[in-house]
């Protein structure tokens, strides 16, 4: 495949993505990363300190370009020529939700889905998750990319 897109909040980046993009970016000439965001809402990190992690948790994969988007998916691989998006899925509760995306993204603009299950490792991290210990105090370095722990923190206000 030509190009993929792998769309997120990523707010904050965890290993579960990179273990997505990683593996993505090996089935194509070029993995676009795009930072999902709405920009009627808050998240918990800046878009760009979200964008500015990614760029540097991906940095040694040569063919992956990050980028932010406030946008609908379908509007952001048809701005960016791509014809199909990759999601990661979880064991527990992610295919319903997917599924149905997966759905309406073919329907509103003909975008296909491809679903990538994630590694053994990663299957319960979530950003979510990395957010709730990270504000109690809690070590995510086991989390999040090698080396990235103090970075996120900061970007999340808790150092």
């Amino acid at each position: 495949m030509d190009k993929l897109l792998y769309a997120g909040s990523f707010d904050p980046v965890t290993r579960g993505h990179m273990d997505i993009i990683a593996r993505a970016s090996a089935l194509c000439g070029e993995l676009i990363v795009a930072v999902m965001h709405n920009p009627d809402k808050r998240g918990a990190m800046a878009v760009a300190d979200r964008v500015r992690l990614l760029e540097k948790a991906c940095a040694g994969l040569g063919n992956v370009r990050v980028i932010a988007h406030g946008g609908l998916l379908v509007d952001c691989a048809r701005e960016n020529g791509v014809k199909a998006v990759v999601r990661g899925v979880r064991p527990l509760g992610d295919f319903d939700s997917e599924y149905q995306m997966a759905q309406v993204n073919r329907m509103l603009g003909g975008v296909e889905t491809l679903l990538m299950t994630t590694s053994e490792g990663c299957a319960s991290i979530s950003s979510s998750i990395v957010r709730q210990i990270a504000g109690f105090g809690g070590s995510i370095s086991h989390l999040v990319p090698a080396g990235m722990e103090e970075e996120i923190l900061a970007a999340l206000g808790q150092k």
